[in-house]
């Protein structure tokens, strides 16, 4: 089945160790690219590892890495990671925001340390002035789907995917779907790209709660694979129409990507 991928990244997977670990995680823009080919994934929008890791990463010079990328090869467009901690990043988001290849902004408040709670109205407030869409890592301390709710609500001119459906060091599969039910502005969605997502019956039970329409596939690739990302999507244990909604139908409305 055709799928965009909203949740991709690229480069060393980099936690200052050189590990076996670290090399698995670790590809190329050319990787992720060549794997969505092979699975009929027609788009990856991804951000640059570099931006997020180690310590923080290098922002900047990870975007303009994230430009490149989108730049070479026809099925990889980006987010521009905007750090609030580093009032520098806006100005180069700002201006990125405008490049034909860029579909919005991705926030990390986990790798960039900083709470959600503190910062998510400059975040926020940014996004909508912009129209654009925000995809951000959820799911951890600093960064509970709950905690994203009232930001979501008070800022309806943009849209926000919490990453990592079922994402939580408590064990709470939850959090995600229970935010978007708490949500009252229609403008917020979860991604498919947590290794939790491949437990039986966590997609199927999403689904029922609040519809195919608020789930979107991303893979986290190259950081698990892609295939198996996708395969759990395809053989769920939902409708056909529900399978293309998460898969392909619902990104390409929210991205309006059009001519896909």
């Amino acid at each position: 089945m055709k799928a965009i991928d909203v949740h991709g990244h690229f480069g060393k997977y980099d936690r200052g160790f050189d590990s076996l670990n670290d090399k698995m995680m670790s590809g190329s823009a050319e990787v992720m690219s060549r794997r969505g080919q092979a699975l009929d994934i027609v788009l990856t929008v991804v951000s640059a590892l570099r931006a997020l890791i180690p310590y923080g990463g290098d922002v900047q010079r990870g975007n303009e890495e994230a430009v490149a990328a989108a730049e070479q090869f026809a099925n990889i467009k980006f987010w521009a990671v905007l750090d609030p901690c580093r009032k520098e990043t806006y100005s180069q988001v700002e201006s990125l925001l405008a490049h034909p290849r860029c579909k919005g902004i991705k926030i990390h408040p986990v790798e960039h340390s900083y709470e959600i709670r503190q910062y998510g109205d400059a975040v926020f407030e940014f996004a909508a002035a912009h129209q654009t869409v925000v995809l951000t890592h959820s799911g951890d301390p600093g960064s509970f789907p709950e905690d994203f709710v009232p930001f979501a609500n008070r800022y309806p001119g943009m849209s926000l995917i919490l990453a990592h459906l079922g994402n939580s060091p408590d064990g709470v599969l939850a959090r995600q779907v229970l935010a978007v039910k708490a949500a009252t502005a229609g403008n917020l969605y979860i991604d498919t790209s947590s290794a939790r997502s491949i437990f039986s019956g966590l997609v199927e039970w999403a689904v029922g709660e609040i519809g195919a329409e608020k789930l979107l596939f991303g893979t986290d690739g190259p950081l698990y694979f892609s295939a198996s990302q996708k395969a759990r999507i395809e053989y769920a244990e939902i409708d056909e129409a529900a399978k293309r909604a998460i898969l392909f139908d619902n990104a390409a409305k929210l991205l309006k990507e059009t001519n896909l």
